[in-house]
């Protein structure tokens, strides 16, 4: 089993509604509605990955609320086992979206629910048989939860997990951002796979180079495969053996970004698993060729993400679709 652990909330984003019942965005000219949509970094990643055919579960506290069943029905419907299933009483973790000129969403947060994280109980849940664990990007932003989060990811190795990280960096939820970059370096020297995007770089280091962040975290001790993403710019990735770049997939029609970041993570770690090559001593093997491949499934399940609106990932037979195409 693949396990994501890590935030669920609630995206609140603003909407125009038209007389016929249709969304269209942000107008002045017309009424605003604000619409609830099923979110997270690792929610997302959780659901891509089982939508492609991976057995996977999710370790998150679940409001007691009716946000919380709101949650879990994705969840259940991608087929993803929910670890923790007893349910907390804080109330569900929200977050508001608004999107730049580029369509890229822009986030403010409310948290609660997914920050009652409790480690021995979630050591219980964690499956026996344990493929890789995925850091999620909250989990180092309060001292408290960062040290229960730490415990978990300790027992997922001690199972033989591979470990993989999304820091998804959120400078507007972090009050210390230098006790923040502690904690997350700590988590970093963790992972063997770590994804960032170009904003995350520049929120944590503006001076150095996309290159030097990378070699940087070639250099932790874990460390193996690094995958930047860069928006409209596609993607890069770095090991000891090789580099590649790829461009986006843009979809026919366009919805929007949410989720992108997430549907890709999930696509270059259900690549590498395929092959066998989820492993250390594996990854960092991986040469120009083989990274370049990794990188354009990943694109296709992102792009294909992109094609509507909210994070909708793929199937497995709708990227395999567009690859034969």
């Amino acid at each position: 089993m693949f396990v994501v652990g890590g935030e669920s909330l609630i995206d609140l984003k603003a909407e125009v509604a038209l007389p016929g019942g249709e969304l269209i965005g942000r107008d002045g000219e017309n009424q605003i509605v604000m619409t609830a949509h099923q979110g997270g970094s690792p929610y997302n990643c959780a659901i891509a990955l089982s939508k492609l055919g991976n057995s996977t579960g999710f370790l998150c506290p679940i409001s007691s609320d009716a946000f919380g069943d709101y949650l879990l029905g994705p969840l259940e419907a991608a087929g993803v086992v929910a670890l923790l299933p007893e349910r907390v009483s804080e109330y569900t973790t929200l977050a508001v979206i608004n999107f730049d000129d580029n369509h890229n969403a822009r986030y403010g947060f409310y948290r609660s629910a997914d920050g009652a994280i409790d480690a021995a109980r979630a050591i219980a849940a964690l499956p026996a048989q344990l493929e890789l664990y995925q850091i999620g990007g909250f989990c180092p932003i309060k001292p408290a939860e960062a040290e229960q989060w730490q415990q978990v990811v300790h027992a997922a190795i001690a199972k033989g997990a591979t470990i993989s990280m999304d820091p998804n960096v959120r400078p507007s939820l972090i009050d210390d951002f230098e006790g923040y970059k502690a904690r997350l370096s700590s988590f970093l020297d963790l992972a063997h796979v770590v994804k960032v995007s170009e904003e995350d770089l520049e929120a944590l280091d503006s001076t150095k180079a996309l290159e030097q962040h990378a070699a940087d975290l070639l250099a932790r001790p874990n460390c193996e495969l690094v995958v930047v993403t860069l928006g409209e710019k596609g993607s890069h990735a770095f090991t000891a053996a090789g580099t590649a770049q790829a461009a986006i997939y843009a979809p026919p029609v366009f919805g929007d970004t949410v989720g992108a970041g997430d549907s890709l993570m999930a696509g270059i770690l259900s690549w590498l698993n395929e092959r066998d090559l989820l492993k250390p001593g594996k990854l960092n093997a991986l040469g120009d060729a083989a990274l370049a491949d990794m990188l354009r499934f990943g694109a296709v399940v992102a792009g294909i993400n992109c094609g509507r609106k909210g994070c909708k990932p793929p199937t497995r037979a709708e990227v395999d679709a567009v690859l034969a195409g």
